[in-house]
């Protein structure tokens, strides 16, 4: 069976064996313990799984309790109707709440423009008076 160290999954992840440790310390990943006094993270191939599953979770921008959820049901069999439905439901809201960061994004850019509209409007109109004088 493959195991890995802290070392060599922040090296294939390109993470810091910190942020390993933080998604330890989240219940998202649970290494074994070996050496004389357990000091040593010892991680197997499911607990890879579970880091790449979090990883993923985390691009996606999905809550720690939400990755968790998504962790907790690849333990569980697979391709049940119920994950399914579970997943399904994590994206959908997900999928809102980043229509609703589009459109807010999408106001504040129009908001930008309008001022800088304006602004350009009034250095040219100050420029204009300058020259007049």
């Amino acid at each position: 069976m493959a195991t890995y160290t802290i070392t060599e999954l922040s090296k294939e992840f390109d993470i810091t064996p910190r942020a390993i440790r933080f998604y330890e310390d989240q219940g998202l990943i649970s290494p074994t313990r070996e050496g004389p006094t357990g000091r040593n993270r010892v991680y197997s191939a499911r607990e890879r799984t579970h880091l790449k599953l979090t990883l993923r979770g985390k691009r996606l921008g999905l809550s720690l309790s939400d990755i968790r959820h998504l962790v907790d049901m690849y333990d569980s069999p697979k391709d049940t109707e119920v994950q399914l439905q579970s997943f399904l439901e994590v994206l959908s809201k997900h999928r809102a709440s980043l229509e609703q960061q589009r459109e807010d994004i999408e106001v504040m850019l129009a908001e930008i423009t309008a001022h800088e509209k304006e602004s350009r409007r009034l250095l040219k109109n100050t420029e204009i008076a300058k020259k007049a004088k």
